[in-house]
Formats: structure tokens, sequence, C-alpha cells
């Protein structure tokens, strides 16, 4: 039948289930043009195919089939286009999140790669070295690393700003951690920012620097702050801890306290 599609080539065409389409007319969202009366089969025209296609891509975007119902029925163009830019949106997260995700996922097997060919990535035990300032954004209330904080703090910092402030900011895939004697608090660095009283200034400068683990923190900032202590004198009000998430579950640190 020219220009027209069984409910098997439709299902192909579309890449859904014949079952999904069946579903579809069930429930009123797609019916097929036209069913032969001898036979019952179903018959798509391409315009079918279009919403079949439609629904697929809202699916996509997380939207309910009540919603991608009432998208499909509206005769209203303002209210179509406002309801497609949502989807715009919704797919714009979506895809921010899985690139997140991606690079989490690229930085967990590359740490086990290394430990599976027994590459050593640690370096000295104690090092000095040269960082630029950094302009970091502190945490309202998140006081520790955890799985729950790190896996995506981005968002966290982003919901803390005021939304107005959100699309001037963006912030370095990294966490940190800063302790002073009043508290301890997460961090993101800043890559890009407007200029806001929240912000705090991590100064250029040499630092005194240890990396360690979950299990080795506390242990190696005490040998760190002893040997400040006897070799230089220095009692620091300020440490920075910066978070490597080495491992879907596993993340390690590199303490660094500021000598000048």
């Amino acid at each position: 039948m020219k220009n027209y599609f069984s409910i098997k080539q439709a299902a192909e065409i579309v890449g859904m289930t014949s079952e999904a389409l069946r579903h579809y007319d069930r429930i009123g969202i797609v019916k097929p043009c036209y069913r032969d009366e001898s036979s019952g089969y179903r018959y798509y025209s391409e315009q079918e195919l279009v919403k079949l296609q439609t629904i697929a891509l809202l699916k996509s975007m997380d939207f309910t089939l009540t919603e991608i119902g009432d998208i499909l029925q509206l005769d209203n163009l303002h209210k179509v286009i406002e309801a497609l830019k949502q989807a715009e949106e919704n797919a714009n997260k979506k895809i921010a999140y899985l690139q997140y995700a991606k690079e989490k996922i690229k930085r967990a097997y590359t740490d086990y790669e290394n430990k599976l060919n027994n590459i050593d990535t640690k370096k000295d035990n104690f090092f000095v070295m040269h960082i630029p300032k950094r302009v970091i954004l502190i945490s309202n209330n998140m006081e520790h690393a955890s799985l729950k904080n790190l896996w995506n703090y981005h968002e966290h910092f982003y919901n803390q700003l005021d939304t107005s402030l959100e699309s001037q900011f963006l912030f370095e895939d990294m966490a940190g951690m800063i302790t002073t004697p009043e508290k301890s608090r997460l961090f993101a660095i800043c890559l890009k920012y407007p200029s806001v009283e929240e912000l705090t200034i991590l100064p250029e400068g040499d630092y005194l620097c240890a990396n360690c683990t979950e299990e080795n923190k506390d242990i190696v900032l005490r040998e760190l702050l002893h040997k400040l202590k006897t070799e230089s004198n220095i009692c620091p009000n300020v440490i920075v801890h910066i978070i490597s998430v080495t491992g879907i579950l596993q993340w390690s640190y590199q303490i660094q306290i500021l000598l000048n």
C-alpha cells in the first residue's frame, strides 16, 4: 500500500516495538490512520511516523506519556513552543549530567588501570609546589567529603547561588575542602565568576603539599604540621585539601599549606 506502513514496518522505522504502537493506539496518543476492516491490520502514514518519532524524543527527555499526549494535542502555537523549549532545557540538563558522569567513569577506570599495571601516581611524601591564585566558593553546609557530597557537587554550588548569577559562574571539575580553626567546608574552584562578596581567595604562593587517602589523611596531616612547626615555626590557620576522585567509590587528597 503506497505511503502506508504496517505496524511492523512503522515500529522498525521509529525504533519502537509493535506492542508500544498498539499501546499508543489504545490510549489515544497516536492512532493508525487506516485499519483494514477485513484483516484488522493497522496502517500508518508518514504523519503518524513523525508523531511517533516525536514521542521517542520527548520520552528520552523524561516527559511522561500524559505530558506527551498534551503536547501532541495542543493547537495553541505559543503553548507548543513553550513546551518544546522546556524539552530543549531538559535535554541540555541531561547532556550535562551524562557528560559529568562520563568524566567520573573515565577517571575511575583510569585509576583502576593504573593499579592493574602497578603505576605509582603518587609523588614524594612532602613536596613544595607553586600554585597560582584560586577563587573559590565555599559551601554553606557541606562539612566533609562523602559519596553523596562528591558525586554531583557542582549542582550543590549552583543551587547555593542566586538564580540571576548562575549563568555567570563556571566551576572546575575538582572538589576541595578548606579548614580553619572555626570550621571545615567543601569548596568549588571558580573558572568564571562575577564580582560578589561570597567568593574567597586562595592566594598565589608556595605550598607545602602531601598526598594521602581518606584512611591516612589525619596521620599525614599531623606529620605535615609537625614538619612545619619544627622546621619553619609555622602554625597555619588555613589548611586546603584538594580532593581527587580516583574510583567510583574512592577519592584521595592533596593537603596544601601556604608557606609564604
